[in-house]
Parts: structure tokens; sequence; C-alpha cells
């Protein structure tokens, strides 16, 4: 029988409502602020653009970020300051802003005036202030509706022009463990300054600003030194940077009137599009893309009148015109690039050559590999067949399968961890494959030797990405391995593994790494699992002091049912995040290259001894 539809069953929610009621559709996942595309940043970020499109507009030259240990979070801007009879309408009324008006604000990120009023919304704690002409106005609220409209606001009327908003997230509509991590924070800050030279942003006392825009974005960015003197090139709303590695992948970091688009867009295809047509003309030759873009880092800033993204956290451009019935960006970056670029490459020939030698080395080496790259796909069809290391699933990321997004595969180490798994795994989306002993170190090996590695060569086979991360087989790959030394050696080099020839996988967040209890507190009516010494001694004290408590020293040890439920709903997956930059290579060479002696002296030298109570094992 099926239900009733009447006029009861429609319902209408005003706009604090909905945001609270729908906040994915505002501010993408909620998440805990593991990572950068995690709720809390881009509310913060709705907040900081306000203040850069002032700056933009030639109004004010510093901002000021505060975020206290509590979470409670301030944006102070020198510009001038929201009209104080439209400061109400501005937080708390849908659709209003001064974006709509070209003129006013040309080229901003926020055009549909949602930003700010989804942090009011989404904030237990909401307080925002302007000072105009030398009189000052502020409301508080809370969930979105005031609790205060201040006659007299806290902070003197008599000081610089300019607008303040703080907030405090509500913890009912976040996890409560989310909290704001600084370097997260600090990345913004940078890319704030390299999309803005001249401005100051001041975080929590420390300050950033840039001189040369992309070019330090690329400098502090690049994992490997560059072959050439990085190429910086501007012109009216664009500026792009650009830069060939050793690497042999691509790099890309784009953005739109300040807005990182981290999925990129129309603007970024155009780019690589026009970087291939221009470098080809200018060689006289036709190389092979893929050969002309092996090893390029670039940085990328379009500045589009009304741009039009794919969604409200603007990680991708969807616009194809500059401006409302004008040049498209395809034919502006094109021309921009044919014009500078190659007139740069004239003026500076030793670029020229250095830019045609990797071009020719990628190409000798792609030749190179185009055997080992067969070797490979006939291996891939044999393990396909063959390969008693993969439980596969049925769902798979690079499918339309209803369970796409679900799809895991588990990398473990050894037949009895993989087998716990197995025997208790969702087959329709959780995949499992059995590594046999240590992989290979492939710090500083050439792709051709990763290639001809069996132990490696079944991995990619596995995950679908023999050739790159596009034909990626599953949505989460997740490193199960135990909480030993062994355990984190293997996880060590499975990380080097992916960070020297897969970047992308983990840039794109598809890399995890399995928790698994280290202690198990029971007693016959219940059973507790805990991750670390703290939630033992707190299932100690729920439970009595009389529980069992046992101390799991691998993965082989948990039995199938218990796996279970931690592979299951709750399961705990640590996201790996790469911080990018010249750390990136540095620490790899430290602790995965030929310096033995080096690392030896840093261990003793940094050696802590725990005592775990149960079993006075000691670790360092």
């Amino acid at each position: 029988m099926s239900a009733s539809y009447t006029e009861e069953d429609i319902k209408t929610l005003n706009w604090r409502e909905h945001i609270r009621l729908r906040p994915g559709m505002y501010i993408g996942k909620l998440g805990d602020g593991a990572v950068q595309d995690d709720g809390i940043y881009l509310l913060l970020k709705e907040v900081v653009d306000n203040a850069v499109d002032e700056f933009v507009m030639g109004h004010g030259r510093e901002i000021k970020i505060e975020i206290d240990d509590e979470g409670r979070v301030e944006v102070r801007d020198f510009g001038r300051g929201i009209p104080l009879g439209k400061l109400m309408d501005c937080a708390a009324k849908i659709n209003t802003g001064a974006k709509y008006d070209s003129e006013a604000f040309k080229k901003a990120v926020g055009l549909n005036g949602v930003g700010i009023k989804a942090v009011n919304a989404l904030s237990e704690f909401f307080e925002i202030q302007a000072w105009r002409e030398g009189k000052t106005k502020a409301i508080e609220f809370s969930r979105g509706e005031v609790t205060e409209e201040m006659k007299r606001p806290r902070a003197a009327a008599k000081t610089k022009p300019g607008t303040r908003l703080a907030f405090e997230i509500d913890r009912e509509i976040f996890p409560s463990r989310t909290k704001f991590k600084a370097a997260i924070v600090e990345r913004m800050c940078r890319y704030y300054a390299y999309l803005n030279p001249g401005l100051s942003l001041v975080f929590n006392k420390q300050k950033f600003r840039s001189k040369n825009g992309l070019l330090d974005l690329l400098k502090e960015e690049m994992n490997e030194a560059p072959l050439y003197e990085p190429v910086g090139l501007s012109g009216r709303d664009i500026d792009v940077a650009f830069v060939h590695t050793p690497s042999s992948s691509e790099e890309y970091y784009s953005f739109v009137n300040g807005q990182h688009t981290t999925q990129g867009g129309t603007h970024l295809g155009a780019f690589r599009e026009a970087i291939v047509k221009v470098l080809r003309e200018f060689y006289k030759k036709q190389y092979d893309p893929a050969d002309i873009r092996a090893g390029l880092e670039a940085a990328v800033s379009l500045r589009v009148e009304e741009p039009v993204f794919e969604s409200q956290t603007k990680t991708k451009l969807g616009s194809s015109a500059m401006k409302p019935e004008g040049e498209t960006i395809r034919t502006y970056v094109g021309n921009f690039l044919r014009e500078q670029l190659d007139n740069y490459l004239h003026k500076h020939p030793e670029t020229a050559d250095a830019i045609q030698k990797r071009i020719i080395a990628s190409e000798r080496e792609r030749k190179e590999l185009k055997g080992v790259k067969k070797m490979a796909r006939d291996r891939a069809k044999q393990t396909k067949l063959h390969n008693k290391k993969l439980r596969d699933c049925r769902a798979h990321w690079n499918t339309k399968h209803k369970s796409r997004k679900g799809s895991t595969i588990f990398i473990t180490e050894g037949d009895s961890a993989s087998g716990s798994i197995t025997s208790c795994r969702n087959a329709e989306t959780q995949a499992v494959f059995s590594l046999r002993g240590k992989p290979l170190n492939s710090f500083g090996l050439s792709r051709k030797v990763v290639y001809e590695n069996e132990e490696f060569a079944l991995l990619q086979a596995a995950l679908g990405i023999e050739e790159n991360i596009d034909g990626l087989r599953y949505n989460r790959v997740v490193l199960a391995t135990d909480a030993d030394v062994d355990g984190m050696h293997i996880r060590l080099l499975l990380l080097t593994f992916f960070l020297q020839f897969f970047p992308e996988l983990i840039r794109e967040g598809h890399l995890f790494i399995l928790q698994t209890p280290l202690f198990r507190v029971r007693t016959k009516k219940r059973t507790d699992y805990c991750f670390d010494e703290e939630e033992k001694e707190a299932a100690i004290e729920s439970l009595g002091k009389g529980s069992e408590i046992t101390r799991f020293k691998g993965l082989g040890e948990i039995s199938s049912h218990e796996f279970k439920h931690m592979i299951g709903p709750d399961i705990r997956l640590d996201p790996v995040l790469m911080e990018e930059g010249k750390g990136l290579s540095e620490m790899l060479a430290f602790y995965m290259g030929k310096n033995t002696p080096d690392r030896q002296e840093y261990i003793i030298n940094n050696l802590r001894e725990e005592v775990d109570r149960g079993s006075e094992m000691m670790t360092a």
C-alpha cells in the first residue's frame, strides 16, 4: 500500500533551515578538518575571499586571520567595510551581495550571495562588524538567528575602516572532533599571497606575502630541481608560470579569480592544449603531447567575468567564455601563449634548448618503455586469470556501478591478515590484495625497473594504474599492515612507491591507512576495541578493573568475526596527505635513500622509550 501524498507533504524551508538540512550543497563534505577539502576550510575561505576581493578592488593591503585552540575564527580586513545599513542583509539574507553588479566586483569568485550566509547558518556563534566613515555596527547570531544587534559594539568606532567576522562552527552539524589544522590554513594563506602579490595575510602572527606571484608558488611547491629557470608570463586577466623537472608526471595548480580549482576545468584544458601547440610550432616538429608535458609543473591563474563553476565548492570551472558573449577561454589562452611564450623562447634560447632536450629525453624513455609496458599488459592479463593474491569485488570506481564510490581495496601483508579480511569483507565493494613479503624499495629507481618488478606489476594491474590513475578501479586504496616494525616498514615502502610514481592517487584523496585496534577490553556482557592507550584507559574505567585486556600484535590475531566490525560502517581510515614542496623529496631521500649511517644517528638521537603497562614491552 503506497503512502498518501497531500498538501501537508509539501514543505518550504527558510534559508537557514535549508543550509543546515543540506550543508553538503553549500560546503561539500563536512569532514573533521583532516583534509583541505573538508567543509570548515570552505567556511573560512568564504570569509577570506570577501576580504581578498576588497584588496583586488584596491582597498586594504592586509588581512588578519586568527584561530584559537577552541576553534574560534576571526578575520579582519581593512577594506571599505560593508555599508552599515546593509550589514544584516549581507549576513542573513540569501542572494544578497554587491557582486551581482559586475562593475563593482567584476571578477570576484562569490557571485551568488550565499557565502557568509552559509557560514552564519552553520555556526553556533557568528558575529559580523563593519567600520565606515568613523561609525561602526555589529550583529551577533547563533545558527543563523540574531542573538544581539549591538548598539555599542565591543570594538571602538574610531579605527581603520573594514570588516571583522568571527565564528565558531556548530558541533551539532560537524563531527565533535572537527578541528582546523594550522598546516592547511597556512597553505591557504600562501596561495592567497601567491595570487595577490602585495597582499599581506597574517595568520596567528605568521605573515604571508609574495613578491613574484606564481613563480614563488612553483619554487615553493616543486618536489624536484627545475631543469631551467621557471618561466613567468603575465597579461590582462591571465598569469602563467611553468617549468620542467626530471619527473615523468605532470603537476598543475590552476586558479580562477583567486579560487583554487583543484579539479581544473576549461582554463586548465586550454593551457595544456595551447602549450603543446605553441612548442610544436616553435620547434617545427610534431612532438607527442605526452612528451611535451612530461615533467611539466605549471600554475595558471585566470580572471573571468561571471565565472560558472560546477558546484558551490567551486573546484572546477565550467565556463567556456572569458565574459558573457565574449571570447572563449580556449581562444584567449591559446592566443596569449602563442604570442608571449613564443617571444620568451626567442629571447631566452637557453630555456628553449633545455625544454627541447627534456622533450627528446621523454620521447626516448617512452620508446624504451614500450616493450616493458607490453610485457606488463600481458602479465596483467595473466593476473586477472591467475592471480590468487587478489580477491576482487563487484563494484569498481572506473565503472558506472551504483556502489562505485564505496569500492575499496585492502593491501595486506601475508596470507593470515588477508584471510581474516577476505572471510568477512563485503564482496560487493571490498577487495583484498595480499603482498608476498616486503616490496622493493623503489626510491630513486626508474619506471622501467619498477615495471619489471613482479610484485609492483601485479599491484599496478590490480589497481588498474599501469599507465596512469585514469583507470583506477577502486575509490579507496587502503594500506592494511600490522602496527609493528615490519608492518610499518612495508607501509613506508608502499608509500614511497605511490609518492614517486602515482602521486595523483594521494592528491586526489584515494590512499588511506586502516586503523586497527591495539587493545580489546571485555567482560561477559560487553567488548570494547581500543585504538590507543587513552581509549583503553577509558574502557577499563567504564567496564571495571576486572575486565580482560588483550593486546593485538598483528592483524592475523584478529578473528574474522571481530574484523567484520572494523571494516564495516564504523571503519576508521586515516587519509594519506601530501604536503607539497621541496621537503617531500628531501624526506624521501633521508628515510628511503642510501644514507644508512645518517638514519642510524637520527634514530639514536631521537630514541624514545615507551612502556606498555600490560606487557611491559619497550618500543622505540
